[in-house]
């Protein structure tokens, strides 16, 4: 089979609430496997309970890499953690351990899979100021169907709350004359750098899906989120990304006093619905993927046997 000498990875990807976390723990557990996270939230310290970072309890001893990397001060981008879990798997790879890349974010799993190489470019701070100064005057909905007009395929991978991307998406066409969409065709290799298996979680029961998400809201907020989330809104002029975040900025107006808890903690709930549907919209575009049911009972054998095939070289 054509690329069998290059490295082994086992990627798993779903929506939020699909199971992630536990199927690829016993994975890694029974194949001398280490996790790779691809969330794009759990890399910063301190933001626990929002991101259902995984506890030390749930990782069973199985050691995991790209989780508590940065502040949520810092900034870090798709580029960034491309280079970092490159490097993760590598070494992994070096000790004789199978790299398992788990998360939810698509962008994430689908740029490290396919070796998209990003062009670093220099945004001046002109031009940052200048959208900024757009921003402020017109709103985030103009720039976005600005994005929409300039790079429609590379818009619909940015949701319209997620003003850092937006931002970035159109800092990148002002300084290089080319689109994020553009960047990533041009920086795309023609042959993946690994052998990987995707397999992605999702539960056939749409409904089932979202009463889990709601039930998983229920109990961050007996493990804390209020106090969390209000810390991010006392920083959310320094600590950007996380002031955008799903499971915190539904709270801000609790902690401003323009709302009752019960109706944003219902707008939290139909947010991460949402945001699930829009995970699946995405890992229904990876090719070659292995769709699992997260609530059957034999998914775990499943899964076992696609890695053991993927192993001895069947798929």
């Amino acid at each position: 089979m054509e690329g069998l000498d290059k490295p082994r990875i086992v990627a798993i990807g779903g929506p939020t609430a699909s199971g992630k976390t536990a199927l690829s723990v016993k994975l890694a557990s029974e194949f001398q496997g280490e996790i790779i996270s691809a969330d794009s939230m759990q890399i910063y310290r301190g933001l626990d309970v929002g991101t259902a970072k995984v506890t030390p309890d749930e990782t069973q001893g199985v050691p995991h890499h790209l989780v508590d990397i940065v502040g949520p001060e810092q900034s870090f981008s798709v580029a960034d953690y491309v280079q970092a879990a490159r490097a993760c798997a590598e070494q992994i790879t070096q000790r004789g351990h199978l790299p398992f890349v788990v998360g939810g974010t698509g962008l994430y799993l689908s740029s490290l899979l396919n070796g998209v190489q990003f062009t670093p470019h220099k945004p001046t701070t002109e031009v940052r100021a200048a959208l900024e100064q757009e921003l402020a005057e017109k709103g985030r909905e103009a720039l976005y169907e600005k994005l929409c007009r300039l790079d429609p395929e590379g818009a619909a991978c940015i949701h319209p709350n997620n003003i850092p991307r937006l931002l970035r998406a159109l800092e990148l066409y002002r300084t290089t004359g080319r689109t994020m969409s553009q960047q990533k065709a041009e920086s795309r290799p023609q042959t993946p750098p690994y052998r990987a298996l995707l397999l992605i979680l999702n539960d056939p029961d749409r409904e089932a899906l979202y009463h889990r998400i709601d039930s998983r809201v229920d109990r961050m907020v007996q493990q804390g989120l209020l106090e969390e989330a209000r810390r991010v809104w006392q920083n959310r002029e320094c600590w950007h990304t996380a002031a955008q975040a799903i499971g915190y900025k539904e709270l801000f107006p609790y902690f401003e006093g323009e709302a009752e808890l019960e109706p944003c903690l219902n707008d939290l709930k139909q947010a991460s619905r949402r945001y699930a549907k829009r995970q699946l919209t995405w890992f229904r575009r990876m090719e070659e993927a292995h769709w699992l049911d997260g609530s059957d009972p034999e998914t775990p054998a499943k899964a076992r046997q696609l890695v053991e095939r993927f192993l001895n070289g069947e798929l």
